[in-house]
């Protein structure tokens, strides 16, 4: 059985992204404060990263669940590795293990 095209076009953004966001609404307007908190960390961070509006399509809402077997967004990978929502993301940057984890994938951090 053949991928759905929801679920092939997810893939093709976390293949061809080091880190990608499925989120409410932009890196630069959040529709929602857990997409806003993980936005924020990764702007600390100083990495570049792609942010993806589930709101604009409801089928990649549902299909970003799906895909990562995951029931809430905001969702983040790195490298093509499903690292967790907002909460898991927080936690891992007050500890630094999001900055080891980015570092030891080979991302480059943009200075400021």
């Amino acid at each position: 059985m053949s991928e759905s095209p929801i679920t092939e076009r997810i893939q093709q953004e976390v293949n061809d992204n080091d880190i990608v966001l499925f989120m409410k609404g932009s890196p630069v307007f959040p529709q929602c404060g857990f997409s806003a908190a993980v936005v924020q960390v990764l702007s600390e961070l100083n990495v570049k990263f792609k942010g993806i509006d589930v709101l604009e399509d409801p089928s990649v809402r549902q299909g970003i669940k799906e895909f990562s077997n995951w029931p809430t967004i905001p969702q983040l990978y790195v490298k093509g590795e499903f690292i967790g929502g907002c909460d898991i993301i927080r936690e891992m940057h007050d500890t630094g293990e999001l900055q080891t984890l980015i570092s030891d994938k080979g991302i480059e951090v943009e200075q400021s």
